[in-house]
């Protein structure tokens, strides 16, 4: 399985992007997440849905990010509204063949390449 991140891109606070993340193979039965990592900081969650829709958000996220995937296309989306200058990141998708929508990096096996999201203030 490989995954392409495609989306970022530089908008002002307040704004809103959406991030997708196509699959190579077939990943209907997998788990998929996307996560973000700042300058110094570690690789954190932000979020993850599972091969039936269930979802899982962080809290610093909620009610302002919405995770979809459309499996007949291969596709997981991150939808993000109301940014802010702290959800500057690079932000990567994975996949894992798990059935949560876990918060463990540890539990995808297979990344993408990263797309880098910027917000002004």
């Amino acid at each position: 399985v490989q995954l392409q991140a495609s989306g970022g891109g530089l908008v002002q606070a307040g704004g809103s992007l959406r991030l997708g993340c196509a699959a190579s193979g077939r990943t209907f039965a997998y788990a998929m997440g996307w996560f973000r990592q700042a300058p110094g900081k570690a690789r954190e969650f932000v979020a993850a849905i599972t091969a039936n829709g269930r979802t899982n958000y962080a809290d610093s996220v909620r009610g302002r990010f919405s995770i979809s995937r459309d499996n007949a296309q291969n596709t997981v989306y991150l939808q993000m509204n109301s940014l802010a200058p702290e959800d500057t990141a690079v932000y990567y998708c994975a996949g894992g063949a798990s059935y949560y929508a876990s918060e463990n990096l540890n539990e995808y096996d297979y990344w993408g390449q990263g797309t880098q999201v910027t917000v002004s203030s």
